[in-house]
């Protein structure tokens, strides 16, 4: 057994896990641009602190309009270059509290008692950070820089929330996306392991175009390109389910065939950012450790 061998073999199935994550990660951005989804996200926990009926005033503060990103209007924009604002996807937590204090009326006031201070807030409509204003000032809180750092805190926070959900969404979605992608093009780790074992000519493809990936420093893909790069490869099969079956055992076929699409869900799924960060040290590891096995022959698996 070559050591030469099995790090290209791993290089190759890291290479591929790359690619479909690129695949999975392109796709997954164009659908949360087109559907706002981050926007969306996080103006359902601005309800809790200005309430679901205020939300669309709350973000209308000029402070907030001016951190809108600007993308294209639609998938066509590309070709026309029109541009619109979109859906306020960040709001740094010194802004957010200074925007809740002019909205409520709190900026321009110094000190005031108790009743003074829920008769300027009691006007809003209910919401965790009234709520929690009214309790501060129920324990004695009058001063507007103390209340200012509690609700600091608090709104830190909301925003973290507000960043673990949409991250825990975005978690469920690539996993599902990475089942689709897998079961779609067939991509079965175990015999893809075997064909990089077994074939060096699909072996020396996939080290030179991870290797071309690493020369890249991790530019932006073009989906075209990498679906291209997976073709080269010979191991997309779009409607692989139609293949011929073995004449051997069908329940471990069967088996080791949902062990081996488990396996490449399970690792498209880590994104590729990872993939990539790994391959690039393989990469380098196998320039340092000396040239390809070259012992195997065999032609590229049709």
């Amino acid at each position: 057994m070559s050591f030469s061998q099995a790090l290209e073999v791993v290089i190759g199935l890291i290479f591929v896990y790359y690619v479909l994550g690129s695949i999975v990660s392109l796709i997954t951005q164009w659908i949360y641009e087109a559907f706002e989804t981050r926007g969306r996200s996080l103006e359902r926990h601005l309800m809790r602190i200005v309430g679901d009926k205020q939300v669309g005033d709350f973000v209308k503060l000029p402070q907030i309009q001016s951190l809108r990103p600007i993308r294209y209007k639609n998938l066509l924009s590309v070709f026309t270059s029109a541009t619109e604002p979109k859906k306020v996807e960040k709001i740094p937590v010194a802004t957010l509290v200074d925007s809740y204090f002019d909205f409520v009326g709190l900026t321009a006031t110094k000190e005031v008692n108790a009743d003074g201070l829920k008769n300027l807030i009691s006007v809003l409509p209910e919401a965790e950070a009234k709520q929690a204003i009214i309790k501060w000032i129920d324990q004695g809180v009058t001063d507007i820089e103390e209340l200012r750092k509690r609700t600091t805190s608090y709104f830190t926070g909301v925003i973290e929330q507000a960043s673990a959900t949409f991250k825990s969404n975005a978690r469920s979605f690539v996993i599902i996306l990475s089942i689709l992608l897998t079961i779609l093009l067939g991509t079965d780790s175990i015999e893809l392991a075997r064909t990089l074992w077994t074939n060096a000519g699909v072996r020396a493809l996939a080290v030179a175009q991870a290797e071309m990936a690493v020369q890249q420093e991790g530019a932006d893909a073009n989906i075209d390109d990498l679906i291209q790069q997976l073709t080269d490869l010979n191991i997309v099969r779009i409607g692989w389910w139609q293949m011929d079956t073995p004449d051997g055992n069908w329940f471990w076929f069967i088996v080791l065939k949902i062990l081996g699409l488990s396996l490449t869900v399970a690792a498209v799924s880590q994104g590729s950012s990872f993939w990539y960060d790994f391959l690039k040290k393989l990469v380098s590891s196998s320039k340092g450790g000396g040239g390809s096995s070259g012992g195997d022959t065999g032609e590229a698996k049709g």
